[in-house]
């Protein structure tokens, strides 16, 4: 069973993973973490610990770490589906049914129509009179690739041996023998009528011409899988007489209040409609005639379809393994996007984008991806949907996940802002879109004087209104008040960055260590960056001592960021000669011109630590089983992968 990684993460969201491993596991609240004896290894003093807003648990001896499904598998030595069913049944999200076993997929095909009898054979000399019969039907048999014709051929002749003088010659292909089996599958039904789509595009010189006239080269059409739909009212019905009952459940037959039956999809241009795995699940049709209301309709929701759980171009972005998602608004910006070399380009399917969209962007290839762009016009209308997305994106935006705002210039969508641009200057603009923090200062001081203490008072509540919808006690919403707060006067001002490569330059005065416990002072919400260090560090350094006290003080903190820092401050008032040489020597401020910026640092910083002290570890030789020093090594891989990703992203 394949099981979407957005499902995995909601099933994982409604997990309480202390719960779960309190089930198997007597476990004491210790400062922000749960601590208990590990069930994996023999100890008489606990060093198993569960931390409840991370979903994580880490044993400091055996190294032994994960998520509530990688405990209740190792626990119980069971198998993933076997776990996922289970914490399925409790958390009440359902798991997708498997396409074999599911009765939903399935229809009863019509008997397929009785056919005449055969004509008498003929003479030789009578069959070799008829060549272009014979070559006709012949050619019936099997329809071409995709590839291997031009959409945008300027004539097609009549005689043509395929399509012939009629758009449905030709389709005995769709029409199964007499031996195929009664049970049709949906997909098997979405990939013929796709292809059929495709196949009647020739036969229309107004569907090619309208292809031409957005820029679309051949080889875009034939990996797009662009098609047409005839003007016919029933023309799936001619071409598939024996899937009806199948082609109902798609929704693609529609009937009238007279009980007649029509196709949906009329006279239309065709953008078959991919799941993430490639397969065809429904599709997108725009009229021609730009007097027909309305100008697109997507295939209904069915089985195998949902609108909101769904990205226009997720699965070409995939192939190409983008790193960075941009959400648009269209089809035919997400193909123009790809056409200009442009990865990565999604849209929504007639709906406004919502929390499942944003999860599954945020959650491909198998990694957090940290990063989506939001691209909208710069009317009215695109201001009003930008500032909803940001509500909705909000609560959403764990540490390490960043949003940036691509706002269009009025009139143009992303493929007229190319050719208007050219694609170098285009991918600037886009690289260089506002981050989150800086659109929202932007919004909330457009119409406000931030001269007079009425309008900061005024911005400030507002940004207290949005960041109370950010999860609570990460780090982004105390950065973001922190910055809005300096950025109007009240704090000391942010510094303009000098570096763009913060996490392997730092002052040559301080080590690594230092840094990062100059960075807990000067941001004390940061620390769940820094929190899994607690198990690698060694316990007679500083930062060890640092990150103790964390652990005792985070849920403590005050909300006010510069309260904070004085409140940590405090509470290590213990190390106050070490902690003044350090935080006079690094200068943080330097390297965090934003929100963004300050947590990309500590994100950084915690993985090159990791690394760095548990290859000290490794090559200490000090654990104490075989199986611990595989944990070791498959820990150091996992972070090296990651610090390889961050390299190519950067």
């Amino acid at each position: 069973m394949a099981i979407p990684q957005h499902t995995i993460d909601q099933i994982l969201d409604r997990t309480d993973i202390v719960d779960v491993i309190g089930q198997f596991v007597k476990l004491k609240k210790t400062g922000r973490t749960y601590s208990g004896c590990c069930p994996f290894h023999q100890e008489k003093s606990p060093s198993f610990h569960v931390y409840r807003d991370k979903q994580y648990f880490h044993c400091f001896g055996c190294q032994a770490n994960g998520n509530a499904i990688r405990f209740l598998m190792d626990i119980g030595s069971r198998n993933f589906v076997e776990v996922m069913k289970d914490l399925s049944s409790q958390t009440g999200i359902e798991l997708p049914k498997d396409n074999h076993d599911s009765n939903k997929l399935k229809y009863k095909r019509q008997a397929p129509a009785a056919k005449p009898a055969p004509a008498p054979a003929q003479p030789k000399e009578a069959a070799k009179q008829q060549p272009a019969a014979n070559a006709e039907n012949t050619n019936t048999q099997t329809m071409p690739h995709t590839a291997d014709f031009d959409p945008f051929a300027e004539f097609y002749p009549q005689e043509d041996a395929f399509y012939g003088s009629d758009p449905f010659s030709g389709f005995e292909q769709y029409t199964a023998p007499e031996e195929v089996a009664q049970d049709g599958n949906l997909y098997d039904l979405l990939e013929n009528i796709a292809q059929f789509y495709e196949h009647q595009l020739p036969h229309s010189q107004t569907a090619q011409q309208y292809f031409k006239q957005r820029g679309l080269t051949a080889e875009t059409v034939a990996y797009w899988r662009l098609g047409y739909a005839p003007e016919d009212w029933q023309h799936l019905e001619k071409a598939f007489p024996q899937d009806i009952e199948g082609i109902k459940l798609l929704g693609l037959i529609r009937t009238n209040d007279k009980g007649r039956s029509f196709d949906l999809l009329r006279d239309r241009v065709i953008f078959p409609i991919r799941d993430a795995k490639g397969r065809v699940v429904g599709f997108g049709g725009r009229a021609l005639n730009d007097e027909i209301k309305p100008k697109y309709i997507n295939s209904p929701d069915s089985e195998v379809f949902h609108k909101n759980q769904q990205l226009y171009g997720l699965y070409e972005g995939r192939k190409q393994k983008a790193n960075d998602w941009l959400m648009v608004e269209g089809y035919m910006d997400v193909i123009a996007l790809q056409q200009y070399g442009v990865a990565g380009a999604v849209a929504t399917l007639g709906t406004a984008s919502n929390t499942e969209h944003l999860n599954i962007l945020f959650n491909q290839n198998d990694k957090k991806n940290n990063r989506i762009t939001l691209a909208f016009d710069g009317d009215a209308a695109g201001q009003k949907a930008a500032r909803r997305t940001l509500e909705i994106a909000l609560p959403l935006l764990t540490d390490g996940r960043e949003l940036k705002f691509f706002v269009l210039p009025n009139d143009h969508d992303p493929d007229s802002l190319i050719r208007r641009e050219g694609i170098e200057n285009f991918r600037r603009l886009l690289d260089t879109s506002p981050l989150l923090s800086e659109f929202v200062f932007a919004q909330l001081t457009r119409e406000q004087d931030i001269a007079s203490p009425e309008g900061k008072s005024q911005v400030m509540g507002e940004l207290r209104q949005l960041t109370e919808l950010l999860p609570p006690k990460g780090s982004y919403r105390y950065l973001l008040q922190q910055y809005f707060r300096e950025k109007l006067g009240f704090n000391r001002k942010w510094q303009p960055q000098v570096n763009t490569d913060a996490s392997l330059s730092f002052s040559t005065k301080i080590d690594a260590e230092e840094y990062v416990i100059a960075i807990l002072m000067n941001h004390p919400y940061l620390y769940i960056h820094f929190e899994p260090l607690r198990a690698l560090v060694p316990q007679d350094q500083l930062l060890f001592k640092v990150l103790n006290i964390f652990n005792v003080i985070f849920d403590d903190l005050p909300d006010d960021p510069e309260l904070s820092s004085y409140y940590a401050l405090g509470a290590c008032a213990a190390h106050h000669h070490e902690l003044a040489q350090i935080l006079q020597q690094a200068n943080v401020s330097d390297y965090t011109s934003s929100p963004e910026q300050a947590d990309k640092l500590a994100s950084d910083y915690a993985t090159k630590l990791s690394y760095h002290f548990l290859k000290l570890k490794l090559k200490s030789k000090k654990f104490g089983s075989i199986e611990e020093m595989r944990n070791l090594k498959h820990q150091i891989y996992e972070i090296d992968k990651k610090r390889s990703m961050t390299l190519l992203d950067d």
